[in-house]
């Protein structure tokens, strides 16, 4: 299976999915959050999987199955790898765009080192690159990188991408407890991402079963010091929680408001209580909350913030 989907995705909405890898998981990370599980073959060397118009088939056979109220709102190069590593990408997403459907790729980011793959994402729309640290050990710990890479050239890659990138570029961080969610980590990190000016910065914990069994996700007061630390620096920033809440306005339902919003943005104490007059509501329902173990409260530079709770 080469298309599917569409599946709901907060940052892309309808998303059909493209596998341009083949099930063998191939990669040029093994990361030890990696949802697939452990890495089956390690590589950085580019090689074809599938003929574009292939690719393209499969792409129109799945959107001549769905309803028009599911048509996607992003074709999006999501592999069971990395999809970079496939030498026909830059053919492939040329191919689909004769669809009129934006074209988005989520990257690892270890091959923007070679200036052809970088040349081959330019006809997206939509490229989401990972920094999850700037530091070459922990990098190594986290990322579990093929041997021929270096921290150095990959960072080099990606900013040289961003520079030259016309579409949308958003970065993501997945924050790890014990390994990035320290303050001098995060600030570092964040530095490097502000030097990309990408249009959103997501910090992301682990939500599905990990391929290294003890990988926690940073507990709840490290993901709002992140939050932080990336929004003081001007970075929009957005969290990915696990929860793929649709509405973020004032719907006048208030609990669903409050779990909505906060699973993408700590709600500052006055911000939740501009929400709670908009929908009519008072505080005792971020009790209950609090109470149903849905929601956490934090303190940051003495301010108090509300998170959703995901453990």
């Amino acid at each position: 299976m080469i298309a599917f989907g569409p599946v709901p995705s907060r940052r892309l909405g309808k998303s059909m999915g493209i596998n341009n890898i083949p099930l063998r998981k191939v990669c040029s990370y093994s990361c030890i959050y990696c949802q697939l599980g452990a890495r089956q073959k390690s590589s950085t060397e580019r090689e074809t999987f599938y003929e574009p118009q292939t690719i393209r088939d499969s792409v129109e056979s799945l959107l001549g199955r769905i309803s028009p109220a599911d048509k996607p709102d992003y074709l999006t190069f999501v592999a069971s790898g990395e999809p970079t590593l496939d030498a026909n990408l830059g053919k492939s997403i040329r191919l689909l765009k004769g669809f009129n459907i934006p074209i988005a790729v989520i990257t690892n980011a270890s091959l923007l080192s070679d200036p052809v793959v970088r040349e081959n994402l330019m006809d997206a729309d939509w490229v989401s690159v990972k920094v999850d640290t700037v530091t070459g050990n922990v990098w190594r710990r986290i990322n579990r990188p093929h041997p021929s890479l270096t921290l150095n050239l990959v960072m080099e890659g990606i900013k040289r991408f961003a520079a030259d990138f016309k579409g949308t570029l958003v970065t993501e961080t997945m924050m790890l407890e014990g390994f990035n969610d320290n303050p001098e980590a995060i600030q570092s990190t964040s530095d490097f991402i502000l030097q990309l000016k990408p249009s959103k910065a997501y910090i992301a914990i682990p939500t599905r079963p990990p391929a290294v069994s003890s990988v926690k996700p940073a507990g709840s007061e490290n993901i709002n010091m992140a939050y932080q630390i990336f929004s003081k620096k001007g970075l929009k920033t957005e969290l990915i929680l696990g929860f793929e809440g649709k509405n973020t306005g004032y719907t006048g339902n208030a609990e669903n408001d409050i779990l909505n919003i906060s699973s993408v943005h700590p709600l500052r104490e006055d911000a939740m209580d501009e929400l709670l007059r908009k929908d009519n509501a008072d505080f005792s329902t971020v009790e209950k909350l609090i109470r149903e173990g849905k929601l956490i409260q934090l303190e940051y530079e003495d301010k108090k913030y509300y998170i959703r709770y995901y453990r």
